[in-house]
């Protein structure tokens, strides 16, 4: 394992880190990550994470296709609630929920 210095862009690094495949960054909330995917998947989708899958579709254009009326009820209610950090993550987890009943 080499060891690695990280760069001012990139405050700290953090699990296992190898040469062999791409780096990745990313935000959740308000914390920015990288990372590199080691292992990628090279075996077939269940039907399980097929479904899945497309019940997060069906969630995003749900999302998607709602009017400034639905839009402002769900501003409204994100701001009494600490849950979630961003109104389309919130809007999204509340359609997805709606799939699921």
């Amino acid at each position: 394992m080499a060891k690695y210095e990280p760069i001012e862009m990139v405050k700290s690094y953090s699990g296992k880190i190898c040469e062999h495949s791409d780096v990745y960054f990313a935000k959740k909330g308000k914390t920015l990550y990288t990372g590199k995917i080691c292992n990628p998947r090279t075996k077939a989708f269940s039907a399980e994470e097929l479904a899945r899958q497309e019940k997060f579709r069906q969630a995003r254009a749900a999302v998607k296709a709602l009017t400034m009326e639905q839009k402002t009820a769900y501003a409204e209610a994100f701001a009494n609630q600490k849950k979630y950090s961003s109104l389309q993550g919130y809007m999204f987890a509340k359609e997805y929920e709606k799939l699921g009943a």
